[in-house]
């Protein structure tokens, strides 16, 4: 007997392409067989899945959908089939790339191994190790800034007088440019929005609003 849905994902997943819905369903009935204590729930808008903590997720786009753990890090992966990094050098979101039909994941007793690894790990309540602290970028402003903080005196006065972050915030923004045309158009953006005295990132400063009088 299924216990433990939630309606919340059954309506995701009736709300999920037609393509979606059977590899969303069969990943769910995966969670629930390797662990039919398995708590269900939707968070940060997909469907999420714990036992002694987070445990593992899924979720359906428009073209494919995905899966992955809490802790991927911590599961070995003797079939070598789990991305080990979701979002940042992964085929997509989640730890099974891009799954478009059931064909593309992996053998279900290789799923069910991972969650019941997954479950050991919340547990015994192991812990993913935290990431070394990369080395502080350079706050060494590149030439093209330079020079146009050199023809611009109040941008390059407010410059000057940012904190280590806020000009790390416009460097990194000006050197992930891709292409010259991109960084010459966030050159000219920043250049304006430093003489204005606003931070890389100013839109989404919460302003503070004074209290009123009781």
């Amino acid at each position: 007997m299924i216990v433990n849905y939630d309606p919340k994902i059954d309506a995701y997943i009736l709300q999920s392409k037609d393509f979606a819905q059977p590899i969303l369903n069969h990943l769910r009935n995966l969670v629930h067989r390797a662990c039919p204590n398995v708590i269900e729930s939707i968070k940060w808008g997909m469907p999420a899945f714990d036992f002694h903590g987070p445990l593992c997720n899924m979720a359906a786009f428009k073209a494919h959908a995905v899966f992955g753990f809490w802790k991927t890090a911590l599961i070995d992966d003797p079939y070598k089939c789990l991305q080990e990094n979701s979002n940042k050098g992964g085929d997509a979101m989640g730890n099974l790339g891009r799954i478009t039909h059931l064909n593309n994941l992996p053998p279900d007793d290789q799923i069910l191994e991972f969650i019941a690894q997954a479950m050991n790990l919340n547990v015994n309540k192991i812990k993913t190790p935290l990431k070394p602290k990369l080395e502080k970028l350079s706050i060494e402003a590149p030439l093209d800034l330079m020079d146009g903080l050199g023809k611009n005196k109040i941008a390059n006065a407010v410059f000057m007088a940012f904190s280590p972050s806020n000009k790390r915030e416009y460097i990194t923004w000006l050197n992930e440019a891709k292409t010259f045309e991109t960084r010459n158009k966030r050159l000219n953006i920043a250049l304006e929005w430093i003489a204005e005295g606003k931070i890389r990132n100013w839109k989404y400063v919460v302003k503070k609003t004074s209290s009123p009088d009781m």
